[in-house]
């Protein structure tokens, strides 16, 4: 009987845990398909410099989904996504989506600021992990690397490498984050 009982409270909790429920996996495909959908967590380090030099948290967008993309502008494959990241702000911005930039390890801010202009970058947050505490806490091991972070701030899934944001099964798989 504990047996059963044990399973059940197992399965209970691995329901309650992950975000199967949250997007269909018939959905990854294309450049999603690599994406890896997490149990929810959150993260013990959440900040990170603002283009002012103020602190911002993750917790300042509660409330959005938010895709928090890593990148540098050394990076090629960031520098060849970041127009697409553009697109999904501007695509599902009104509709509770939140791309959030933090451009990884030290970076100039003039570097950053023409790379923003040459790319047409017009509504992304320039925020900067220099110490790369908040990378190293949400796991970042390359570059570019993005994580899906819930209305309730917990990491969801993430995503290593580049994709193309604003492709039609991306658009997708973000509208069923949106709707959870």
């Amino acid at each position: 009987m504990l047996r059963y009982l044990a399973f059940g409270l197992y399965g209970l909790t691995a329901t309650l845990a992950t975000p199967a429920d949250a997007v269909d996996p018939g959905l990854l495909t294309g450049d999603m398909a690599k994406m890896q959908l997490d149990a929810p967590w959150r993260p013990e380090v959440q900040t990170f410099a603002r283009e002012d030099s103020t602190r911002g948290r993750l917790s300042d967008y509660a409330g959005e989904v938010v895709v928090l993309n890593f990148w540098a502008t050394w990076c090629a494959p960031c520098r060849a996504e970041m127009p697409s990241l553009q697109a999904l702000q501007n695509e599902l911005g009104d509709d509770g989506l939140q791309v959030v930039t933090v451009a990884f390890g030290r970076h100039n801010p003039m570097q950053m600021k023409k790379f923003w202009t040459e790319a047409g970058i017009t509504s992304l947050p320039l925020h900067l992990d220099a110490g790369t505490e908040l990378a190293r806490a949400l796991g970042v091991k390359g570059l570019p690397h993005t994580l899906i972070l819930n209305r309730a701030g917990e990491v969801v899934a993430q995503l290593p490498g580049e994709a193309d944001w604003a492709a039609p099964e991306t658009l997708a798989v973000m509208r069923e984050f949106l709707a959870e």
